[in-house]
């Protein structure tokens, strides 16, 4: 059980339910940790709209290589929700399934080509060592380009905001949604 109340637009006031219309119509439906962070209604569509801006409105990374850093992210901070909820999406971005399993089982990058593991080990090493190392740096602006490097970086901290607002709030999976992240020691 949620450690705040999951909110359904009928719960909010009426001059606040556009919010809830807002986040709703470019995903089509208001996910479990938007309903849980819509307790505070403006930070929760700010929230959405970086996450549209990053996904939906301003893609300046391919699809693929945002859903590597999504997993990435979700595994190395064990938020089983959001690493089973976008599985489905990276197989749909054409990430390969062996992309998932490294990604999964905290294997080393280095089994991946060059251009996927990449962006595995920038994402472990800004969430890890809180920085990146020049070497690997440079690999993803050589890659993506300056702009898109700056929105991977956003793109990084936006899924970890969002696997702390999961995390701390122990919002779990769907009745009849299997987990597809094995549990760390």
């Amino acid at each position: 059980m949620p450690r705040a109340p999951l909110i359904a637009r009928e719960m909010l006031p009426p001059d606040r339910q556009p919010l809830y219309d807002q986040i709703a119509a470019q995903r089509g439906h208001v996910a479990l940790p938007f309903a849980a962070l819509l307790n505070s209604p403006e930070v929760a569509a700010r929230v959405a709209a970086l996450g549209e801006q990053l996904r939906y409105s301003g893609a300046a990374i391919p699809a693929e290589v945002r859903e590597t850093v999504t997993l990435a992210v979700a595994r190395n901070m064990r938020c089983q929700y959001i690493f089973t909820h976008h599985v489905a999406s990276a197989k749909q971005a054409g990430l390969r399934e062996e992309v998932v399993q490294v990604i999964r089982d905290v294997a080393p990058p280095r089994r991946l080509l060059p251009k996927e593991g990449v962006f595995v080990q920038f994402t472990r090493e800004l969430l890890e060592e809180k920085r990146v190392r020049d070497a690997t740096y440079a690999a993803v602006e050589h890659l993506l380009g300056r702009q898109a490097t700056i929105d991977l970086i956003v793109t990084i901290g936006y899924y970890a905001l969002q696997c702390y607002v999961v995390n701390a709030l122990g919002i779990e999976l769907e009745e009849g949604v299997q987990p597809l992240m094995p549990s760390l020691p």
